[in-house]
């Protein structure tokens, strides 16, 4: 009997090579290289059908263009991520960990949408009787839901032509497996294959799908890169399991903007979407306390209100800078740049900062409110009460502009901030009824109006 080839291919890009090597040629990853069984020539003649007719080629100044009709999910804050609505022939690809409610969002958006749209759950994950227990349990009627148990790729597509169904949830896409391949659910070829297979028929039948993706221990959606290009749209899903709240976040999106966020409660009831997300990620303090310092960020169109905290003490000859939801090595960097330029040393502290909520904040406006938080607990006096403050502090102690600062202050404003510290570009132009505002040039202005309030 002759032996079976082996192929390896890269779980990062899915590329495939003859021999085992411990840098992926094509995308220069390390030891994401894994051994699979050749498929024989010919065995997927059907496998690259074509998607829709071929199409002549047209000037771009004379394609008509018009906006995408979105039809709403029924789930307010998963509409703003996705940028209003489901599109049709649009393909969504969510991940995030064991437990965290996908298929309970998911399981929601369906409910609500059958009542405009035909509506397919295919589940290979849990029996149908499963996926009715956990319907019961959020106390939705699924009259006009259909599901299948199923992880063939060949039948599900088989049913998607029977059904014709406007919306298709897929939970998840490494169960399923087509049978013109031998390697077994899960693997690299699989998932290629049933994702690039169920986006052929998602783009030709023009129905709206959902694919839930598993995430591997470091957070990334499981399987090999190329699955986050073949589809429109890609969402994490992120939280604590021991917290209430949720949060789904845009990385790509073909049909809106990105990095924005949808914040949902856990319920008995099922995910509720927060209309003031601010309150999550504020403390409950009843005085100010040192240390703290309340940074105004943007999340794609939405400003929030997070709390920032830091802790600074003392620490021997090796001190430790860690952070939690904030770049450590910008940390590092603004300790610096408070000494060289405020005159703050914490050369023999340690310094702890975090963020109230488990929110990451990625952008550089948080830079000012970091370094007050760090300046208040040092001296051990609290900022003032309804204090707010943002901007980007460079290496030479100059306060940069942050973007859209005018819905920054109007929204502390509206949520009763009475105090903000801000970069000079950000000073309104008119007045904001209940908000001082103190704009800077340098990061040692900032210091000595907090000193004077």
């Amino acid at each position: 009997m002759a032996k079976e080839k082996s192929i390896y291919t890269c779980s990062e890009c899915g590329g495939t090579n003859a021999k085992w090597l411990g840098k992926c040629p094509h995308c220069g990853e390390w030891n994401t290289l894994v051994e699979s069984v050749a498929e024989p020539s010919g065995g997927a003649k059907n496998r690259y059908q074509s998607l829709a007719k071929s199409q002549p080629v047209a000037t771009l100044s004379e394609i008509e263009a018009s906006d995408f009709e979105r039809t709403p999910t029924g789930q307010d804050e998963l509409d703003r991520v996705l940028g209003g609505g489901i599109v049709a022939g649009g393909v969504v690809l969510i991940g995030g960990d064991p437990g965290i409610g996908k298929s309970t969002l998911l399981l929601q958006a369906v409910d609500a949408l059958s009542q405009q749209l035909k509506v397919l759950y295919v589940t290979g994950e849990e029996s149908g009787a499963q996926v009715a227990m956990r319907a019961r349990r959020l106390g939705l009627a699924g009259t006009q839901v259909r599901v299948l148990a199923e992880i063939s790729l060949e039948k599900i597509l088989a049913t998607i032509e029977v059904e014709q169904p406007g919306f298709v949830v897929i939970d998840s896409i490494q169960t399923m497996y087509s049978e013109q391949l031998s390697s077994a659910p899960g693997s690299v070829a699989q998932v290629r294959e049933c994702a690039a297979q169920l986006t052929r028929t998602a783009k030709a039948g023009g129905c709206a799908m959902v694919l839930v993706g598993h995430v591997t221990k470091e957070g990334a959606l499981a399987g090999p890169r190329v699955l986050e290009h073949i589809v429109d749209t890609v969402l994490y899903f992120e939280g604590d399991t021991h917290s209430s709240f949720r949060l789904v976040r845009a990385i790509k999106n073909r049909f809106g903007a990105v990095n924005e966020i949808g914040v949902f409660a856990m319920t008995d009831k099922g995910l509720k979407g927060v209309t003031n997300p601010s309150a999550i990620f504020l403390s409950t303090h009843g005085e100010p306390v040192p240390g703290s310092c309340v940074l105004v960020t943007l999340e794609g169109t939405r400003p929030l209100l997070v709390e920032l905290q830091a802790l600074v003490d003392g620490g021997g000859p090796s001190p430790r800078r860690l952070s939690v939801g904030l770049e450590r090595d910008r940390l590092a960097m603004l300790l610096a740049v408070l000494h060289r330029h405020a005159g703050v040393m914490t050369n023999d502290q340690d310094v702890f900062v975090n963020a109230v909520g488990g929110v990451r904040i990625s952008e550089p406006a948080a830079d000012l409110a970091v370094m007050l938080a760090i300046q208040s607990s040092l001296r051990g006096k609290p900022l003032p009460k309804g204090f707010i403050a943002f901007g980007e502090v460079g290496l030479a102690g100059e306060v940069r502009p942050a973007p859209r600062g005018q819905e920054r202050l109007k929204e502390a404003a509206k949520l009763g901030f009475s105090v903000a510290v801000v970069p000079k570009a950000n000073a309104p132009k008119k007045a904001i009824e209940g908000l001082t505002v103190h704009a800077v040039e340098r990061i040692e202005e900032a210091i000595a109006i907090i000193r004077g309030l």
